[in-house]
């Protein structure tokens, strides 16, 4: 019998969310595999996809740019080691310098923004600086720059006002200029909220991986409540719980947070109407302090 190790439970638990005796029952019948062990967590009802948040571990700041009119929009997420040193008004001040430094030179690479110079130092050199300064390890993880490519097109963000702890971007399209700028740059804004409070996966069902789906269905079909039902009506019922979990993973699907009698989509069109263009959203990003790196301790 595979041996399962405390930290593979803890690992399991901190993904997952679901008690520690369920994450050791799963991981047993799973035979040691982790993907197995979470998916029958998923079937059993102890745990729920998507749930990245839970795995933060890191501390730090999520930082947002927005310039030229609303036509370049940048997230950053700056590391250190406590949440102490995230509230330093030092570290918040390089995280600053370094957004608007993002949005200026629109870097494709945290490797190419160290690189990159802010006066006379690298914005390496002024990292080493800060953290001689401050004490605490320091680190860029990640970055997103968007440069709208549509002529009539704009961008929204919103940083959550509480600790910094998670930001999002979009770039919406309009075939053509709009009535009202500000209005159109005010719903980008919106709709960036939006992200941050419900985090949707993917623009569009069109954006949905096949591979995705089919899992999903797998996972329906192996819960206990359908293992009495007919065959088709399995099926029915299977294809109604996948709709649903798509509904919720799509942005234009969405309910709108701020009014969930319409969806994002909807909200779109409508808003399209008033002012006169269509409108698209065209991508997005969310950034959640600390997720990358438990997504990159996942794939070692």
């Amino acid at each position: 019998m595979t041996e399962i190790s405390a930290s593979m439970v803890k690992e399991l638990r901190e993904k997952s969310g679901a008690a520690m005796m369920d994450c050791k029952k799963a991981l047993v019948e799973a035979e040691g595999s982790f993907d197995k062990a979470f998916e029958l967590l998923r079937q059993k009802g102890a745990a729920s996809a998507g749930k990245k948040s839970s795995r933060a571990t890191s501390e730090g700041l999520v930082v947002g740019e927005q310039t030229e009119g609303g036509k370049v929009a940048v997230l950053v997420e700056i590391n250190c080691e406590t949440d102490f040193v995230a509230r330093n008004d030092q570290f918040v001040a390089l995280g600053k310098e370094i957004s608007n430094l993002v949005a200026k030179s629109k870097p494709e690479t945290v490797e190419a923004l160290l690189a990159s110079k802010s006066g006379d130092k690298t914005v390496q050199e002024l990292i080493t600086e800060a953290i001689a300064k401050i004490g605490e390890n320091i680190q860029v993880q990640r970055l997103q720059a968007f440069t709208v490519a549509s002529p009539n097109g704009t961008t929204g963000i919103y940083i959550h006002t509480l600790g910094g702890k998670m930001g999002a971007i979009i770039e919406l399209s309009a075939d053509k200029a709009v009535s009202n700028q500000e209005e159109f740059t005010s719903l980008a804004r919106d709709l960036a909220m939006h992200i941050v409070s419900t985090k949707p996966t993917y623009l569009t069902r069109e954006d949905v991986p096949a591979e995705m789906i089919e899992n999903e269905k797998r996972i329906e079909l192996g819960k206990a409540d359908l293992a009495d039902k007919k065959p088709e009506m399995r099926e029915k019922i299977v294809a109604g719980r996948v709709d649903k979990i798509l509904a919720e993973r799509c942005f234009t699907e969405q309910p709108f947070v701020k009014d969930p009698s319409t969806t994002v989509g909807k909200l779109l069109a409508a808003k399209g109407k008033e002012l006169g263009a269509e409108l698209k959203p065209v991508r997005f990003a969310l950034f959640i302090l600390g997720e990358s790196q438990s997504e990159a301790k996942d794939e070692e």
